[in-house]
């Protein structure tokens, strides 16, 4: 198993990437609430193609050109949070859902805390955009990255009422 990771910087911070055999299992912010620690046989290799594509896309998707992402995902979780992550995956850019409807969603209906706790563990920021999902009456709660990044994603999404789709400046 060969593991190579690569950071690059967005409107938002240092992000950084991890690739196992050539999948995605980590994206996420440098500075974010739960970053794993690196494999101690982690090679930094900004050349790989699978992390070149995946830092190229979330370059597109900063700059309005990406709304979905086409990479090989292989996130690390329990058998609850995969669930949770897939159903994470299929909401759409600009769209929003409560963390009620996601655990509905997830086959857990009425375990919306578990289904935001395994929100937050999300190991593959933007692309699993859990950012997209907010409080039973629509407000922004928990993000691992900070709810001030949740705020940005949105309005570059165009979800946040005043916000306009586009670039992140």
């Amino acid at each position: 198993m060969t593991t190579k990771y690569t950071r690059f910087e967005t409107p938002l911070g240092t992000m950084f990437a991890v690739a196992t055999d050539g999948e995605i299992t980590r994206l996420d912010f440098t500075d974010a609430k739960y970053v794993a620690k690196l494999a101690d046989d982690a090679k930094e290799d900004r050349n790989d193609p699978a992390l070149a594509r995946c830092a190229r896309q979330v370059a597109e998707y900063f700059a309005g050109k990406r709304d979905a992402f086409d990479l090989p995902f292989a996130p690390q979780g329990t058998d609850f949070q995969k669930r949770i992550w897939r159903e994470i995956a299929k909401v759409r850019f600009g769209k929003t859902i409560t963390y009620s409807e996601l655990a509905k969603r997830a086959g857990a209906e009425g375990s919306a805390r578990a289904a935001g706790a395994a929100t937050g563990r999300n190991p593959i920021a933007v692309a699993i955009p859990c950012h997209r999902i907010v409080g039973a009456d629509g407000s922004l709660t928990g993000y691992a990255g900070g709810l001030p990044r949740k705020t940005k994603l949105l309005e570059l999404e165009g979800v946040l009422r005043g916000a306009r789709q586009g670039a992140l400046l």
